[in-house]
């Protein structure tokens, strides 16, 4: 009687440990919801954009325009893609936290240091991805930079 009420014990406290992990997780995920529907915007843009840079004379104005917005989208896609694989190692190392503390607890193993390390690393990744975007931010706001130019149609 005595071992299973120590094995409900146990198994508590490491649903407990793993709650925050599990909140960190929805968190990066909804952040992940963001970054994919910018990058979706991004390509749909681009694919806007390169069809009307098709269409444009080559002495037209907007075209230096429309070439300048390219790169900025582009540039933009590959700040929003190193956002989206930072973030997902993220919730990988996380998932790995989360496994490594139910782990530990079933076969009498300490795993603290091996979470302690991968949580960093996690926090790390998560710091980086955040970073990439807001850079990604920061570049967004070049289009209406550009779009101040007087442009002749």
């Amino acid at each position: 009687m005595q071992t299973s009420i120590h094995g409900v014990t146990v198994a508590s406290e490491v649903i407990q440990l793993a709650i925050a992990p599990v909140f960190l997780l929805m968190g990066v995920s909804a952040l992940l919801g963001v970054l994919t529907s910018r990058l979706g915007r991004v390509v749909d843009r681009f694919r806007v954009l390169n069809e009307s840079l098709a269409t444009v004379q080559a002495d037209d104005p907007r075209q230096e325009r429309y070439s300048q917005e390219l790169d900025i989208l582009s540039c933009r896609a590959n700040w929003v893609h190193w956002s989206i694989t930072l973030c997902t190692f993220t919730l990988l190392l996380v998932a790995v936290v989360i496994g490594l503390l139910f782990l530990g607890s079933a076969i009498n193993w300490d795993t603290s240091w091996l979470v302690s390390i991968l949580f960093i690393f996690a926090m790390g990744s998560l710091i980086s991805g955040l970073t990439c975007f807001i850079r990604e931010i920061s570049l967004s706001k070049h289009v209406f930079q550009l779009s101040k130019r007087k442009i002749v149609p």
